[in-house]
């Protein structure tokens, strides 16, 4: 099967009347058949634009590839993506989901969730969802989210532990002084501050932070600055793109030495704008992120089905080691196990059944074909997916391996790294936490 992409306001997979139709939340229990709104929040237009097809094929194809082939509770999932309008609408394109489509399932509320968390909130205590599987979760802190009451689960691990990656690598690559670079997104400022907190753990003078606004054409005068400062390493937060620019204006400026930077940093954006020549100059550039399992059955059947689904697709879009493709895969694909194990996308069943398809006790299972047959046989099941073993922390993250990747002077990538789970754990009691009142209102 060969999955194309489709931007817009619209549906895509399997057009008729009946799929066209929506339920919703909290309605009356919805018939066999009757499709599920699966809902995007994408990135069309905006700084985040060259990225927002890519993140919208990681929807479309789960949905169409595997989940539809017999979708939970024999009802498709119809997905449509709502645009963020360049980041900054997310709470509108929330309502849309909602509002327009009837959203039982809103995908990846992210870096603008507290602008519109109350109204989130409202809606699941009166309709009981929708329920929020989220990519990458964005600037939700760490206390956040993973409850029947605020069912947002995550894919990848926390902004902040990225900024404790990138601090731990820098460490293992002897750095005893940085600047941080970040750029004006609260996701990466929030990553930014992770890093930032941990230095003191490793022993790391922090030379400058740089917070920039995102989408310039140059950062020239960072770019000097970190040249002046002549850090042994430099820790990038911020959209591909703005990175790559910043890295080769940076070795104009007469700066090389160590790069670590973020997950984003994995897509193929950042290749296309850095080129190869700033790799060979500088002493290493690289990124933290998560690596998959490929020692399981789900690696087998996944990068098998994801290669072919995107045989079509831009060249972009079909590499199945990038984090961004397995991470939303896994999650979609606990998505809708956990709905057919709870008998449907109400948030007081659908968050327990999240950890419960996920968890020991229960026969383990690989592939959603699988494992959806298990519960329909009325077993207990242990879905280990691509990246690991899927049990969720109190909050909803996903368990995931961090790792560190670095760029070849060829322009590709070497194999992930582990990077050290004791050096991380310790940094846990620095990640920043929601402050809430008795009611549930919340600051961060």
């Amino acid at each position: 099967m060969r999955i194309g992409f489709k931007t817009g306001r619209v549906g895509v997979g399997i057009a008729t009347a009946a799929l066209m139709a929506t339920a919703l939340p909290g309605a009356v229990a919805a018939q066999e058949g009757e499709p599920v709104a699966v809902c995007e929040l994408a990135y069309l237009t905006g700084d985040f634009s060259e990225l927002g097809p890519t993140l919208s094929n990681d929807v479309n194809v789960p949905a169409e590839a595997v989940i539809n082939l017999d979708p939970p509770l024999g009802r498709p999932w119809q997905v449509y993506h709502e645009d963020l309008v360049g980041g900054t609408e997310e709470a509108q394109a929330y309502r849309r989901c909602v509002d327009q489509h009837g959203a039982e399932v809103v995908v990846s509320i992210a870096h603008g969730y507290r602008t519109y968390r109350d109204q989130f909130l409202e809606g699941v205590a009166e309709n009981d969802g929708p329920v929020s599987p989220s990519i990458h979760g964005g600037s939700i802190p760490s206390n956040l989210g993973g409850t029947p009451d605020e069912p947002i689960f995550r894919a990848q691990g926390s902004d902040e532990g990225l900024g404790h990656g990138a601090v731990v690598k820098a460490a293992d690559l002897g750095a005893e002084d940085v600047v941080i670079f970040a750029t004006e997104i609260e996701g990466f400022q929030l990553a930014s501050n992770g890093a930032e907190s941990a230095l003191p753990a490793e022993d790391i003078e922090l030379l400058a932070r740089l917070n920039v606004p995102p989408g310039e054409s140059s950062y020239r005068t960072s770019a000097q600055t970190i040249a002046d400062l002549d850090p042994d390493a430099v820790i990038v937060q911020g959209d591909a793109n703005d990175v790559a620019i910043l890295i080769k204006g940076a070795l104009e400026a007469g700066y090389t030495g160590h790069w670590i930077g973020e997950t984003g940093m994995s897509l193929p954006e950042f290749i296309q704008t850095l080129g190869t020549e700033p790799i060979a100059a500088n002493d290493s550039i690289g990124f933290v992120a998560f690596g998959a399992n490929k020692t399981t059955p789900a690696w087998d059947f996944y990068s098998e089905m994801w290669t072919e689904a995107n045989a079509d697709n831009p060249v972009d879009f079909q590499d199945p080691d990038n984090p961004y493709h397995f991470s939303a895969y896994d999650i979609l694909v606990q998505t809708a196990l956990a709905a057919e194990l709870a008998g449907g996308y109400q948030a007081s069943a659908w968050a327990p059944a999240m950890r419960e398809v996920v968890s020991a006790p229960g026969e383990v299972c690989y592939t959603y074909a699988d494992c959806l047959a298990l519960i329909r046989d009325e077993q207990e099941i242990d879905y280990e997916g691509v990246t690991g073993s899927g049990d969720f922390t109190e909050h909803g993250f996903n368990s995931v391996n961090a790792t560190y990747t670095q760029y070849n002077e060829d322009g590709s990538v070497s194999d992930p790294e582990t990077l050290s789970t004791e050096a991380l754990l310790a940094l846990v009691p620095t990640l920043t936490q929601a402050e809430c009142d008795e009611s549930n209102v919340c600051e961060w």
